[in-house]
């Protein structure tokens, strides 16, 4: 069924469009697109942002791995660096920061028409990607390759089955979103 559907290119776009709409109507439905929604968990007063994306990557987890068991799905790990995460970050956090809204939130408010995430948000990703694009190859001559690390995963480094880390994570996880909603958080 995986190789059908990677010689297949119109229903890889379907799929994409499928899922695509499923993640913008799951965004706005939980509220993450909603700017005040995400000051409040930048401000640690509402953690709306972060109980839909540690549900998200719960469901994620759980759904990657057993797709991967039965043979759907494939790993592909890259190696990294600290310099390339640091940068990562810097740069999207200095986005989150001055507009309130990261790439998948700024996507699903501007679906539901916020002019701040339009103006703001996607032509500030267009002006930040081609930036970093021009920074580009001094960025890639310093900094992108300090403190670099193997492509390795978890179970891989410790040499142990991928359960082993992947149910305990999810146990945390959900333990950690029953004592938020316990908390009223």
């Amino acid at each position: 069924m995986l190789t059908a559907l990677h010689r297949h290119a119109q229903a890889q776009i379907m799929l994409g469009l499928l899922i695509g709409i499923a993640f913008g109507f799951l965004l706005q439905k939980s509220g993450v697109t909603n700017y005040h929604v995400v000051i409040g968990q930048l401000l640690l007063s509402d953690f709306t942002v972060l109980k839909m994306m540690l549900s998200a990557v719960i469901v994620g987890t759980i759904g990657f791995h057993l797709l991967k068991r039965v043979g759907l799905v494939q790993l592909h790990v890259v190696s990294g660096s600290v310099g390339s995460s640091l940068t990562g970050g810097l740069v999207f956090g200095l986005g989150f920061a001055l507009l309130g809204y990261c790439p998948g939130t700024v996507a699903g408010a501007v679906g539901q028409g916020a002019l701040d995430a339009l103006f703001g948000g996607f032509l500030g990703m267009l002006v930040g990607a081609g930036l970093y694009a021009r920074i580009y190859p001094a960025l890639n001559a310093g900094i992108l390759h300090k403190g670099e690390f193997p492509a390795q995963t978890l179970p891989q480094l410790l040499r142990v089955s991928e359960w082993v880390i992947v149910l305990p994570v999810v146990v945390l996880s959900v333990l950690f979103l029953l004592l938020l909603e316990y908390l009223g958080l």
